[in-house]
């Protein structure tokens, strides 16, 4: 690092023949040497800037061998559009830098990782930048991984590129983290269609794991304030007090099977609306249903005797709100609105809450004493009203 030099000056163009001089000593010195004076100098005019709250307002060159790729992204790049990207940078430069985040010493990648890999790559390329590779940093407030994971999403859709396998795996491990639906979609710029048909595609149990059906048969997500950042780690006390959900695995008794045996999926149990209704038909509907015990009644021993696969995925999984999930399917294969709709249940009184809880109960114990499985109280059937997370 060269040594601090005081200077005089009584004009702008003072300045800039000082900093033309100051260059100029750089000439001589080592390349690290220079290029760290160099990210130092523009740090400064950043920190001064109108425009310090851009990333791109400060782009610095780093070795490459401290850029990183991350482990998430789901853009790939075909091989002839490979061999172009690296052939505009052997002919245009650089002329978009790689966006990271930091991590102690290591850049890792948000967007740019195939322009990270043609510096590292090409040897063409690496020997015209040295070594280096042109980066930016995220803002420090979106560093943690769930904002860089969105934000490579983010760069990726706006260039309408992004792998249909490898956005499912994305959306799995936002859900995983508990990020509710709304927002993936907000975060990612997808609509709730969308991350269902990415949510389907593994064919995995935890894909739905947020319809964990509350006492209230509304299923509340599990997200906590929109401006508070969810963290990669949910702690004990974290998961009582939001009431963060795990899929039960433990269990002897539960048994699993894949989305495409759930007779209650292709009943349009997971469907976003219905038949062209409001929002407000649909759960005045349900009320009406939930509200007709004859009716529901009749629903329920149906979806107990017909829907094998679904009943035995969901009523052996204890750690999820069997009464509320016995409610849902019966509403949809008795009339086919989604469960979307659930919120109906408000609409019902005390009275008629107790009373739709009381014959799903039933339905429920009956299918377990069946299946040969010893019958629970509401609260075993509900551990939405107790204290432990399974």
């Amino acid at each position: 690092m060269l040594k601090q030099t005081e200077f005089s000056f009584s004009s702008t163009c003072d300045i800039f023949e000082s900093l033309e001089l100051f260059m100029g000593r750089l000439q001589g010195s080592s390349l690290d040497e220079m290029v760290e004076n160099i990210n130092r100098l523009r740090e400064i005019i950043h920190n001064h800037s109108p425009f310090k709250a851009e990333p791109v307002d400060f782009v610095k060159w780093r070795k490459a061998d401290n850029v990183v790729a991350n482990d998430y992204n789901p853009n790939t790049v075909a091989p002839p559009e490979m061999e172009l990207l690296r052939h505009s940078i052997s002919e245009d430069g650089y002329t978009q830098p790689i966006v990271t985040w930091l991590a102690e010493d290591l850049n890792e990648v948000i967007d740019g990782f195939h322009r990270h890999r043609v510096g590292k790559e090409c040897d063409e390329v690496a020997e015209r930048i040295k070594g280096y590779l042109p980066v930016v940093e995220a803002n420090s407030e979106r560093e943690g991984r769930n904002d860089r994971i969105a934000s490579t999403i983010r760069h990726n859709r706006a260039r309408g590129k992004h792998q249909i396998d490898s956005m499912s795996d994305i959306v799995i491990e936002l859900k995983n983290r508990n990020w509710t639906n709304s927002r993936i979609c907000r975060e990612l710029g997808m609509d709730e269609d969308e991350v269902l048909r990415l949510c389907q595609i593994t064919g995995l149990s935890e894909l739905f794991k947020d319809d964990d059906f509350s006492r209230s048969w509304d299923i509340e997500d599990s997200e906590i304030s929109e401006h508070e950042a969810l963290t990669d780690e949910v702690t004990e006390q974290e998961k009582v007090t939001h009431g963060f959900r795990t899929v039960n695995t433990s269990d002897a008794n539960r048994v699993f099977h894949t989305y495409h045996k759930w007779e209650c999926h292709k009943a349009g149990f997971y469907a976003s609306s219905f038949n062209g209704k409001t929002k407000n038909e649909c759960e005045q509907a349900y009320a009406e249903f939930l509200g007709d015990t004859e009716r529901f009644s009749s629903a329920l021993e149906h979806v107990i005797s017909e829907w094998k696969y679904s009943c035995e995925h969901y009523l052996t999984n204890a750690s999820m709100n069997r009464i509320a999930w016995l409610g849902q399917a019966a509403m949809c294969y008795a009339t086919g609105i989604p469960s979307t709709f659930r919120g109906g249940f408000y609409l019902l009184s005390d009275e008629q809450q107790k009373e739709a809880n009381s014959v799903a109960l039933e339905a429920l114990n009956k299918w377990l004493n069946a299946n040969g499985m010893e019958p629970v109280s509401a609260d075993a059937a509900d551990p939405d009203r107790q204290p432990n997370i399974y």
